[in-house]
């Protein structure tokens, strides 16, 4: 796998080389349970702790308003449901969010329906963004949680959530963010946010799997999905994963003190594939999909029209390239992608799609190489 070109980190990143440091030392110090009074609890306890604060610090929030959790996807459901069912209490039974989210936010609010909620799905331009406009005129008095993403996982695509979440803080209703994909690549100041709720994962910042963080604004109705012991100021039993929690803080460090670098240097590789399609193959033979500038800079989705996705990954990934076709949650299936299909694209657009998304280790040589093979795939399968 040494000369593989891994253009797939907005699925799954490599774990930095600090931070793999950081894990195998817990691991190495043995068992420990941060619930037992013990010694080695104690320490566990502490080391969790200090992993809180520093994230806490990098958020600007309270420590306190934090919660582990074991994914991204957990993050999500958990302020879905955690939200709307404490707000239900409160006679507030709407749910509002777009037709981009990923599906740990749309199944999970599909599923709410399903129990009594009203159901709003906003939808988005050709870019991919939802209008402030149509957020207002959903949210009401009734409205219990508003759900839009930071930055779309397939286009990059910025949502404008401020304004959204302002007015969702007008009408008492929680403001849930998806930030997965654009936590280390954009400033989240939850001091300033209007932002109650926030979803977050390690393996999307060069942290290992397995780890999530959920923020909870202090104050925010919220009612557990697990129930068990006392962790987590009781808002999610089960034994926290130390080793993963430390790896995660020092992971979110890295990204926060390299951010700029981290943006110019995916937006360099981005760039340069760019330029080198257009070279290679010709302007007219390609479109990027998303917003033109408010964007994620590591994320680039290309329509190759004429060829489809699965052709172009399986071709590809032959050629020592991996990509995606979408969301690593859903590349296993055929299914057009719900994101582009919602930009009201045209079908041949949405079934030739392919993502690139880059990070650590990746170079501009490796985009320039990429283009090459791509240039060289398409024309093969354009001439048969």
């Amino acid at each position: 796998m040494k000369d593989l070109i891994y253009f797939d980190h907005a699925a799954t990143t490599a774990m930095h080389t600090d931070v793999l440091q950081a894990y195998v030392e817990v691991i190495g110090e043995g068992a420990g349970n941060p619930s037992s009074l013990h010694a080695q609890g104690r320490a566990a306890r502490e080391k969790v702790s200090k992993a809180r604060d520093a994230l806490a610090g990098i958020l600007n929030c309270d420590a306190s308003e934090l919660v582990f959790t074991g994914s991204g996807t957990e993050s999500d459901n958990s302020a879905l449901f955690g939200a709307a069912y404490a707000q239900k209490k409160r006679g507030k039974n709407g749910i509002v969010t777009t037709a981009i989210e990923h599906h740990a936010v749309l199944n999970a609010c599909r599923e709410l329906e399903t129990q009594g909620f009203s159901l709003k799905i906003l939808p988005v331009d050709e870019y991919g963004r939802v209008s402030v406009e149509d957020a207002k005129a959903a949210i009401n008095e009734a409205t219990a949680v508003v759900s839009i993403m930071a930055g779309n996982n397939e286009t990059g695509t910025l949502q404008p959530i401020a304004e959204i979440g302002e007015w969702a803080r007008k009408h008492k209703a929680l403001m849930h963010v998806d930030a997965v994909q654009a936590f280390g690549y954009i400033d989240i100041d939850l001091r300033e946010w209007p932002v109650d709720l926030l979803s977050l994962s390690a393996h999307k910042i060069n942290g290992p799997q397995g780890v999530g963080l959920l923020y909870i604004r202090k104050g925010s109705p919220f009612q557990p999905l697990l129930y068990g012991g006392s962790q987590e100021r009781s808002r999610r039993a089960s034994t926290e994963n130390v080793a993963g929690i430390v790896a995660f803080a020092k992971a979110a460090e890295l990204a926060s003190i390299q951010r700029d670098e981290r943006r110019e240097h995916a937006e360099n590789v981005r760039s340069t594939l760019l330029k080198e399609l257009s070279e290679q193959l010709g302007e007219q033979s390609f479109a990027v999909n998303g917003h033109p500038d408010d964007r994620l800079p590591h994320i680039v989705n290309i329509s190759f029209v004429g060829i489809s996705s699965a052709s172009m990954l399986m071709n590809l990934d032959l050629a020592g390239v991996a990509v995606s076709g979408g969301s690593a949650c859903n590349s296993g299936s055929l299914k057009p992608s719900h994101v582009l299909s919602a930009m009201n694209i045209s079908a041949e657009r949405v079934s030739s799609a392919v993502r690139f998304s880059f990070g650590l280790g990746n170079t501009r040589e490796q985009a320039e190489k990429t283009a090459k093979i791509t240039a060289t795939i398409s024309a093969r399968l354009r001439n048969r």
